[in-house]
């Protein structure tokens, strides 16, 4: 992000636009970070820290970078205007969101904006292990296109989300997913926990080497699937056969 002025995401989710105005390509989360690159008339072209990926946000959305010390590692959470659950809920925040932690309240922590139960913060630092396992915490979550929070996902911003949480650098699209992420198995090969299986325009991981999590618009949510009818579904539908099957080292 050299040499590009930082801006914080301030809002839960902000839409990330192909063109001022125009259609998402994908999402950024409350507190995430993006390099402005241009602006134009209230809209600037921006940068995502986390992955690269460019695109158009309303200035409006955007706010003054803050040190974020913890992230949201429940499926999703409120905000509050005060350490107490009976309080005004300002915001609701998904799995992903980074947020700057002053200090404990109770069993709240409180941030600039608000309080957020602590229960539901990991620190920045503290890894998840399995990507399958944070894929489950999306399982019921309604497909979106473009997506990446607990409001709505799709099936690359489900396997960009679990493998950022376990410190795995991941690229926002299937595309470059399956150019980038793993290594190439043969055809034939055992799926195990955790592998990739790539169509075109598409990616689900391995539940257990008889079913998929992914997210689809067949289903539209997140949900699991059997591997054998999955494979057949997608080819009857005419997507084609999988492209690719990957093992993240």
């Amino acid at each position: 992000m050299t040499g590009a002025a930082l801006r914080r995401v301030a809002v839960p989710v902000a839409d990330l636009l192909r063109a001022p105005g125009g259609p998402r390509e994908r999402q950024l989360l409350w507190g995430e970070e993006a390099g402005i690159l241009e602006g134009r008339d209230g809209w600037s072209r921006v940068r995502a820290a986390r992955d690269g990926y460019e695109g158009w946000l309303p200035d409006s959305v955007l706010s003054t970078p803050e040190t974020p010390t913890h992230r949201v590692s429940a499926a999703a959470t409120h905000l509050y205007e005060a350490p107490d659950f009976k309080s005004r809920d300002l915001h609701a925040l998904s799995f992903g969101a980074r947020l700057q932690v002053e200090r404990r309240s109770g069993r709240f922590a409180r941030t600039p904006q608000g309080y957020v139960p602590a229960a539901h913060l990991s620190p920045i630092g503290q890894l998840q292990s399995d990507p399958v396992k944070v894929a489950e915490l999306f399982l019921g979550t309604p497909y979106l296109w473009g997506g990446n929070s607990r409001a709505g996902i799709d099936c690359s911003g489900l396997v960009q989300a679990a493998l950022l949480a376990c410190g795995i650098p991941c690229p926002g699209d299937s595309t470059p997913q399956e150019a980038e992420l793993g290594a190439a198995l043969p055809g034939g090969t055992p799926p195990e926990r955790g592998d990739l299986l790539f169509w075109k325009g598409h990616v689900a991981l391995v539940h257990d080497p008889g079913t998929l999590i992914h997210a689809n618009a067949h289903h539209m949510a997140v949900a699991l699937e059997p591997l054998r009818e999955a494979i057949a579904r997608i080819a009857a539908q005419g997507d084609g056969p999988v492209t690719a099957h990957k093992r993240l080292g």
